[in-house]
């Protein structure tokens, strides 16, 4: 785990927070002559060169698809990743789906009140199970043959199986994933399968996903007091990374003290980076949620999630003010990653240069990466 705290001028501080990630791990994805490819292109940064003479990553870390398999192999298929939050799930029968990669998810709380999740496919001809959110009646049926599930993926009931033969239903339910919560926040683990029964001790989830840091977190309000407010998404013409590092930059280039400045943020707040995908922004009454989600070599989803501490749920008028302030920013950065994205597969660009004095936060963000990506 690492972590980086910047205070500045609003007492705000700023942490990168490093997933533990399990190194025994095989390449599911990439081919052996892509690996080779890709491992290449991770050899062109050298995280050991101080920040005050390296190199930004080269261009190719943004636009080759043999290096975004890789990505997705050694980094988003390992370790713990949020996916969404836990008033999604608040109740019997809900459920929400979701895509890191090529794994479609759903995450769901049984009748039971246990929260599962599992590979969102149909275990008869691969069609996807569920979609969107929403509450299910007890089960989930496949909207090709009828292949009907409970929400502890138990098979129910298999349509066109007369004359099958070798068929047993208990070795056909849906496929589980690790699923665990902590604070508002619904993490999965997609690297090792588990069984139906095998429980996910909550310590250890805690310890994997944010290390020390949790308690920082926890002591600066970011827990489930607050409520949730809304969701906004945005699909970016750009990598995932060019996002991750727009974000980073902004936090850590400091922020603005206008008198709306201070009403909409307050006096003190906080910016956490979970690596790889994941930013919690804790100010004033609020916190926003940043999920990166890619989508492909040049292009990434972008899910905000809004929560406001429950004393100001009736302030129709700040929350809107809010709101439009934070869109805002959004536009602002999505104009300026598709920019970039197009500048990086430009010709004449290869690699650029850190700012020493306030680029170490993105520096270290690369840093871990290439640790991911060599191993």
């Amino acid at each position: 785990m690492a972590m980086i705290i910047r205070p500045v001028t609003m007492k705000m501080k700023m942490m990168i927070m490093k997933n533990h990630y399990d190194n025994n791990h095989h390449n599911r994805v990439l081919n052996p002559s892509r690996l080779v490819s890709a491992q290449k292109l991770v050899g062109e940064f050298n995280p050991k060169i101080p920040i005050e003479k390296a190199k930004t990553p080269p261009s190719s870390w943004y636009t080759d698809p043999s290096f975004h398999a890789l990505e997705l192999d050694s980094v988003f298929y390992r370790g713990w990743q949020a996916v969404g939050y836990t008033e999604q799930i608040q109740h019997t029968g809900e459920f929400f789906t979701g895509r890191i990669g090529e794994v479609e998810f759903v995450v769901c709380r049984d009748d039971n009140g246990k929260v599962n999740g599992f590979h969102n496919v149909c275990r008869h001809h691969a069609s996807l199970l569920a979609a969107g959110t929403g509450k299910s009646n007890s089960c989930f049926v496949c909207p090709y043959h009828g292949w009907t599930y409970g929400l502890d993926g138990k098979l129910l009931k298999a349509t066109r199986i007369t004359g099958i033969q070798n068929f047993n239903v208990n070795e056909f339910g849906l496929i589980p994933l690790k699923v665990a919560t902590w604070g508002p926040f619904v993490l999965l683990n997609i690297d090792k399968q588990m069984t139906h029964h095998q429980e996910v001790d909550g310590d250890s989830v805690a310890s994997e996903w944010l290390s020390s840091c949790s308690e920082i977190l926890s002591l600066n309000g970011v827990d489930s007091s607050l409520s949730f407010w809304c969701r906004r998404e945005y699909t970016i013409e750009c990598n995932w990374k060019i996002f991750q590092k727009v974000s980073i930059q902004r936090c850590e280039g400091g922020c603005t003290e206008s008198k709306d400045d201070f009403d909409r943020l307050g006096s003190k707040a906080l910016y956490a980076f979970i690596y790889p995908n994941f930013m919690i922004n804790r100010y004033g009454p609020w916190m926003d949620t940043n999920l990166v989600i890619p989508l492909g070599p040049r292009k990434c989803k972008v899910v905000f999630d809004y929560f406001i501490e429950p004393s100001l749920k009736d302030d129709k008028a700040f929350i809107e003010k809010s709101l439009e302030d934070s869109e805002r920013v959004q536009m602002e950065d999505i104009t300026l990653c598709e920019g970039v994205q197009r500048g990086l597969e430009s010709p004449t660009y290869c690699s650029g240069r850190y700012a020493p004095f306030i680029e170490t936060a993105m520096y270290h963000f690369h840093s871990l990466l290439y640790e991911n990506l060599i191993n």
